[in-house]
């Protein structure tokens, strides 16, 4: 009886290693899984920061080019102002 109590035992203990490894494997793809999706959010986000780098790079190119614009309005209004007024005095004269 001995030996078929050490070997019920033995089934046992190889019954559970194998549940043990099972849940273990389990665990493991779980992991693999959640990692994966990681890496493609991770991927995602990095495509969404080079779109939006290259649409500041854009807006930032728009907003030196207006401000060149405005300078260069500016400076016309001005030349056209200075133009009137001495056309004004040559006219009070």
């Amino acid at each position: 009886m001995s030996d078929e109590g050490t070997l019920d035992s033995a089934v046992k203990r190889l019954a559970s290693a194998l549940d043990a490894l099972d849940a273990a494997v389990e665990r493991h793809r779980e992991s693999d899984q959640r990692q994966h999706g990681l890496a493609q959010q991770v991927q995602a986000l990095a495509a969404d920061r080079s779109r939006l780098a290259a649409a500041l790079d854009g807006e930032a190119a728009r907003g030196q080019s207006l401000e060149a614009t405005h300078r260069d309005i500016a400076q016309r209004i001005d030349t056209a102002m200075d133009t009137i007024r001495a056309v004004i005095e040559a006219n009070d004269r």
